[in-house]
C-alpha cells in the first residue's frame, strides 16, 4: 500500500472516488458524461495536491523529509551519477554501511562522491543504522576525501541523517573526535566541495561532512542543530510540541536561506522527491553542475579564501541597549560590564 502522509489524505480520497468510478461507472448516476466527469476529478486532484504543497507547514516538510520512499545517496549515485565505483572502510577500524562513498562520474567530471544512508525496511535500516554514522563513518568519509584532494577530485557531499550514532560504541570511539576531524579538514581540501541535504540534516552527523563551498538542500529537506522532537522534549518538556519547535527552530529549506545558512534551494517535483526520481535527478543534477563549474574557475587557494569567508560570517547578530531605570548611571547591579541587559 503507498505511504500517505495525513495532510495528503483529501488527495487520497479524490484519488479513491476516481478509482471507483473507473472500475465501477455503471453505479453511479453521473449528469454528465463518463470522460467528462473524470476529467473534472482529475482536475480537482491536481488543484488540491497544488493548494496543498503551496501551503505545507515546517512539520509537514519534516514529515516530506522523513518519508520512507524519498531517494537516498545510492538511488541518486545510480539517477545523477554514472560509473559509480564504491569503496569501504576507514583503514582503522571497520566499514560503516550508515556513510557510503566512492568514485563516480557527474556528467564528464571525474568526482569524488560520499552521502549518508538509510534503508528502505526495518532489516536494511539496521544494517545501515538508519543513516547514523559511526566514528568509523566519518573517518571512511575523510579518508576518501583526502584521496580525492591528492588526485584533484571535486568531492560531492549527500546528506541524509538525523545525527551521529550517539551510542556507547560511537563514544568509546570518539565520534565527537572524528566528527571535529572532519570539520577542521574539509576547511583545508583545495578540492571544490558541494554538499546539498538531499533529506534530514540533523546536527553534527550532518556536519561531519557539510563543510563545503556551496551548500545546496532540496525544497522540502531540512537542517538543524537538533531534531524538532529533542527540541521540544528540552523546551516544552513534551515531545508532541515537535510541530511548534520545527517553526521555532527555521529550519526548512526557505528558512535557511533567507538566513544566509545555504546557498541555494534545488526545487523537488510536486508532492515531493520521492513522487518523481527521473525529474528530481535531473534538476539536482544540473544544480550540482552549475556550481561545481563555477567552483572550477577559481584556484584551490582561492577557494580556501572563500570557504573560511564564507563560514566567518555565519551566525549574525544584532546587539541593543536596554534602558532601565537605576541602570542608565552605572548601577552597581551591572556588575561594571558595558551592554550589561543587552538583548
Amino acid at each position: 500500500m503507498k505511504y500517505q502522509l495525513d495532510f495528503e489524505r483529501p488527495i487520497l480520497e479524490l484519488q479513491r472516488k476516481l478509482d471507483d468510478l473507473k472500475k465501477h461507472p455503471e453505479d453511479h448516476s453521473l449528469s454528465v458524461s463518463f470522460e467528462e466527469e473524470v476529467a473534472a476529478i482529475e482536475k480537482k486532484i491536481e488543484e488540491t495536491r497544488r493548494q496543498i504543497f503551496a501551503h505545507l507547514s515546517p512539520w509537514d516538510r519534516i514529515k516530506i523529509a522523513r518519508h520512507p520512499k524519498r531517494p537516498f545517496t545510492l538511488d541518486y549515485a545510480e539517477s545523477v551519477f554514472t560509473d559509480f565505483s564504491e569503496l569501504h572502510g576507514d583503514r582503522l577500524f571497520a566499514d560503516d554501511p550508515a556513510l557510503v562513498g566512492g568514485l563516480a562520474k557527474l556528467g564528464e567530471q571525474k568526482v569524488l562522491l560520499i552521502g549518508t544512508q538509510k534503508g528502505r525496511d526495518t532489516k536494511e535500516n539496521i544494517k545501515r543504522n538508519f543513516g547514523s554514522a559511526m566514528p568509523e563513518g566519518y573517518r571512511k568519509a575523510l579518508r576518501l576525501m583526502k584521496m580525492a584532494d591528492k588526485f584533484g577530485l571535486p568531492i560531492i557531499s549527500l546528506i541524509d541523517t538525523p545525527g551521529a550514532y550517539p551510542g556507547i560504541g560511537a563514544e568509546e570511539r570518539h565520534v565527537a573526535e572524528a566528527i571535529a576531524v572532519n570539520l577542521r579538514e574539509m576547511m583545508l581540501l583545495e578540492v571544490p566541495i558541494v554538499a546539498t541535504v538531499i533529506g534530514e540534516g540533523g546536527s553534527g552527523g550532518a556536519l561531519g561532512i557539510g563543510v563545503a563551498d556551496r551548500v545546496l538542500i532540496l525544497e522540502n529537506a531540512y537542517y538543524s542543530v537538533i531534531s524538532p522532537e529533542g527540541c521540544a522534549a528540552i523546551l516544552w518538556k513534551d515531545r508532541a510540541a515537535a510541530p511548534k519547535a520545527a517553526a521555532a527552530l527555521r529550519i526548512t529549506a526557505k528558512d535557511l536561506s533567507e538566513l544566509g545558512l545555504v546557498d541555494e534551494i534545488v526545487p523537488e517535483p510536486l508532492g515531493g522527491a520521492h513522487n518523481n526520481l527521473p525529474d528530481m535527478a535531473q534538476m539536482l543534477k544540473a544544480a550540482l553542475i552549475t556550481n561545481l563549474e563555477a567552483l572550477k574557475k577559481h584556484t584551490g587557494s582561492e577557494r580556501l579564501k572563500m570557504r573560511y569567508q564564507k563560514y566567518r560570517a555565519y551566525g549574525r547578530f544584532v546587539e541593543t541597549q536596554k534602558k532601565t531605570a537605576g541602570l542608565e548611571n552605572g548601577d552597581s547591579s551591572t556588575n561594571g560590564f558595558p551592554g550589561a541587559g543587552a538583548i
